[in-house]
């Protein structure tokens, strides 16, 4: 069994790594609520574990949950967003490519 670090170095490196996570999520959430549809968003760099930190201390383990619970909320809606732009994108390429099985578009029934 490995002991735990100790000291506020280690903690604020746990603190410092969490935070990093929370910025990604609350730029994925923005992403997803239209709030910045206008803006520029930079290439993802994926976020990776620093290296060394050792085991989570257990008073961040209730921020660690809630994070992990951001994110998987914010994955599952992302994959419906994209599967409704998916749906949208092909409704439009059939619009567009008069995909509608040859019906017509307008009956005039004055004639």
């Amino acid at each position: 069994m490995s002991v735990q670090p100790v000291g506020a170095g280690f903690h604020a490196a746990w603190v410092l790594a969490l935070e990093a996570l929370d910025v990604e999520v609350a730029a994925a959430e923005a992403l997803l609520s239209g709030e910045h549809a206008t803006q520029q968003f930079p290439t993802p760099d994926p976020w990776r574990p620093p290296v060394g930190l050792g085991p989570l201390p257990l008073d961040l383990r209730p921020r660690a949950d809630a994070t992990l619970t951001r994110q998987l909320a914010t994955a599952h809606a992302l994959g419906q967003a994209m599967l409704g732009n998916r749906q949208h994108a092909a409704l439009g390429d059939r619009i567009e490519a008069g995909g509608d099985g040859g019906r017509p578009a307008y009956v005039d029934c004055l004639s």
